[in-house]
């Protein structure tokens, strides 16, 4: 079958690698244009090889256009006479005048168990919520935001410490497989695909940079949680606040989380405790209004400066009475 693969980051790569590999003929490439270092911020894609790496090493036609949908990127799809789409996190809706172009349209590899968390952020959202299993499936493309039939799914257990990174690096080579798998069926004839039930749709925003500030007035589980979630990008962070000294930022890269028995301190609130001073304890919310909970960072990158661990922090930083975690402005 002739396929375009169109897609961007780490998630895609092994999707388009296996496409190269397979019996199917390539016939290009559609990718997010190239960006300058300072255009990347924002982006939640981690990059392994490139795609349009391995497209050039491959001798495979790129093209990168602003938006697809434009006529401009319209024609040079049509130029590609694609006889279906393999889509995978692209970061582009397609209209209907794009999928209208193959004759079998597309099918996006989407890394999550559909139809909870449709949308461009699907793994950090499931992690944020505190969500123990996710996956991946395939679905037909339509017009709606990830809302076509799933035409394969298959779920993993999500590590109690992994990151949105680590989840989406061990997503992208089951993606490939069932992606493979799919196209593979559709070659042979009519695929009826499963309807996703409406009333289980949840919704994945794009992160924002905000997404990343951490509210210690949540339960310590689900701080850890939005530390893990917002790895690679845009990072949890908070600032410390000390008696007469300018806030200092701080990402939190890893923590770990307890219940306690001090429901007086209030929520960021830095705990002391003379037989854990070379631990960085952090009070959080209480779970019922009764249980107090607390986050204990392990790992951090002060503002200017490199990640280092806690107590590499600490033995610079001598916290007093009162020193606590929160907003930047109060």
């Amino acid at each position: 079958m002739r396929v375009v693969m169109m897609g961007t980051g780490l998630f895609a790569e092994p999707t388009f690698e296996a496409l190269l590999a397979s019996a199917h003929e390539v016939a290009g490439l559609v990718t997010q244009p190239d960006r300058a270092a300072g255009q990347e911020r924002g982006s939640t894609r981690q990059t392994g090889k490139g795609m349009k790496n391995i497209a050039l090493a491959h001798h495979i036609p790129v093209c990168q256009p602003e938006s697809v949908n434009t006529p401009e990127g319209v024609a040079a799809l049509r130029e590609m006479r694609p006889e279906l789409l393999v889509v995978a996190a692209y970061g582009q809706i397609l209209s209907k005048d794009v999928l209208s172009i193959p004759p079998l349209g597309g099918i996006n590899v989407h890394a999550s168990l559909l139809p909870k968390y449709r949308g461009a952020a699907p793994i950090a959202w499931a992690i944020y919520h505190g969500e123990t299993r996710t996956g991946v499936t395939i679905i037909r493309m339509t017009t709606g935001l990830d809302a076509g039939d799933m035409l394969a799914q298959e779920a993993v257990e999500i590590g109690p410490e992994e990151t949105a990174g680590e989840v989406e690096a061990r997503l992208a080579p089951l993606g490939a497989r069932l992606a493979l798998e799919a196209v593979g069926r559709l070659e042979a004839g009519p695929v009826e695909g499963g309807k996703q039930d409406p009333s289980q749709v949840t919704k994945a925003p794009k992160l924002k940079k905000e997404n990343g500030l951490i509210d210690w007035s949540r339960h310590a589980r689900a701080v850890r949680n939005q530390i893990r979630a917002m790895q690679p990008w845009p990072t949890a962070y908070t600032f410390l606040h000390r008696r007469e000294q300018p806030p200092l930022r701080l990402l939190v890269l890893r923590a770990s989380w307890y219940k306690n028995d001090l429901p007086h301190l209030p929520p960021g609130a830095v705990i002391l405790r003379p037989d854990h001073e070379h631990e960085f304890h952090v009070a959080a919310g209480a779970e019922n209004d009764r249980i107090g909970s607390e986050v204990e960072i392990h790992e951090l990158q002060p503002a200017g400066k490199r990640p280092m661990r806690a107590t590499e922090f600490l033995r610079g930083h001598r916290f007093q009475e009162g020193d606590r975690l929160g907003p930047e402005k109060p």
